[in-house]
């Protein structure tokens, strides 16, 4: 593993402030056109399955390219990744902005999907390098809590522009974003601090054994398994289905669905700095918050999809409230890829990671939509709300897929520690010897 300074050297946060913005970007590309979905519909005579098209084949290209980009990420380093997926998304909204139907404008969202397959894991690698491990936890949700900016940008200023003016100004714009983006990773970013001992640059064989050490080690197989279970229900929601399930399922007004969303991303960003935290404090314990978080997650879920009739509004927000730790809980995954794995290895073992959550957020949202067309007749969209209970349950699968894959894991994580001599004592007696220390 590469050494790293005691504390984060003021360089390290410009470093990490770059990729941030290049993160950012990246969800703003990733968020502009579910914004501008009834505009697409309008400029492409087409329909709204149509336009769901885009968004699944956008998250099936994402998620399908996380392992080659995690290799391409270990041959060729952040700085070049990052440049690389900059570039390509803002190709991809040229094309948008000169489409004039649907096959181009689905051609113009694979380009920002493949952009945006490059970019995450490639800033995870730049804080692993960069920051100590104390503060890689923090760092990691923070990266994750404030890219998100990107999709409040995308939300409002983006919106407010596409009124204002026109399609074809609008992604013209955008596309000249990822651009200036790039230009700013071509002078600033550098992928380690000068005098880091950088993996020497491998063939395809090695790069082959790379990936099948990668997949082989248990935290790499854990770090899937957390991002799968804790991530996908949060991102079901926020992504696509939460906003029909509030209005027309639960009868919600649009103001009031609306706020209970941005309640969610709200919540994500009080809770990431904490989990960080309790990671840094507590290494040997993170699987404690998954089985947390998840069980917080199935049991909110069960009683809302049992309750007879719709729900009250305050089982609503406490629903928001949980989902809104799904995402700062899916990073947790990465953290176990970057203490469980070699530098040279982290940019494959964080690309199979993300591929637990966003397959299982793809297959959700699949399942969720056939099982509501299959129990509403005539092809209609009104649908009920035993309609969407039926939907939701669907859950239940990946959740019992990912426990399974975490428990497992975490076994074979613990057996290793206690060859090493490193017996856990039970998580109460660590806890109270750690406040009775403190006193």
């Amino acid at each position: 593993m590469t050494s790293a300074p005691a504390r984060p050297a003021r360089r390290a946060y410009a470093m990490w402030s770059v990729g941030l913005l290049a993160y950012a970007v990246a969800v703003f590309h990733r968020s502009s056109l579910g914004v501008a979905a009834v505009e697409a519909q309008e400029r492409f005579s087409a329909g709204a399955s149509a336009v769901s098209l885009f968004l699944v084949l956008q998250l099936a290209v994402y998620a399908g390219l996380q392992v080659p980009v995690g290799v391409a990420l270990d041959r060729f380093g952040s700085r070049r990744m990052i440049l690389a997926g900059a570039v390509t998304m803002a190709a991809g909204q040229l094309v948008l902005a000169l489409a004039g139907n649907v096959p181009t404008a689905v051609a113009a969202r694979v380009l920002v999907g493949a952009g945006d397959a490059m970019t995450f894991i490639s800033v995870l690698r730049v804080v692993s390098f960069w920051f100590p491990g104390t503060s890689a936890p923090l760092v990691t949700q923070l990266t994750g809590i404030l890219g998100q900016i990107g999709s409040i940008v995308a939300a409002y200023p983006l919106v407010a522009l596409l009124h204002a003016t026109s399609w074809l100004a609008t992604f013209l714009g955008a596309a000249a974003t990822g651009v200036v983006v790039a230009l700013l990773v071509l002078v600033a970013l550098r992928d380690a601090p000068e005098g880091t001992e950088r993996p020497a640059v491998a063939g395809l064989p090695e790069l082959r054994q790379g990936l099948v050490d990668t997949w082989r080690e248990p935290g790499t197989r854990i770090g899937l398994y957390t991002h799968l279970v804790t991530q996908f229900s949060g991102t079901v929601f926020a992504l696509l289905w939460g906003y029909p399930f509030l209005t027309v399922g639960e009868g919600l007004s649009p103001g009031t669905a609306a706020g209970l969303l941005t309640l969610l991303v709200l919540v994500g960003m009080g809770v990431g700095p904490l989990l960080g935290r309790l990671c840094a404090r507590w290494p040997l314990r993170r699987s404690v918050l998954v089985f947390g978080i998840l069980a917080a997650t199935a049991t909110i879920w069960t009683v809302v999809l049992l309750w007879p009739g719709p729900a009250p509004l305050w089982l609503l927000v406490v629903l928001v409230v949980v989902l809104g730790t799904n995402g700062p809980g899916s990073m947790i995954g990465f953290d176990y890829a970057r203490t469980e794995n070699p530098a040279a290895r982290q940019g494959s073992a964080s690309g199979v990671v993300n591929v637990g959550g966003f397959v299982a957020s793809l297959l959700t949202i699949l399942a969720v939509g056939a099982v509501l067309d299959l129990l509403t007749p005539g092809g209609s969209t009104d649908y009920d709300l035993d309609a969407f209970r039926a939907a939701f349950a669907v859950q239940y699968v990946f959740w019992a897929i990912g426990l399974a894959g975490v428990i497992r894991h975490r076994r074979q994580l613990r057996a290793r520690l206690a060859r090493d001599g490193v017996v856990l004592r039970p998580l109460h007696v660590a806890v109270g010897d750690r406040l009775r220390s403190r006193r």
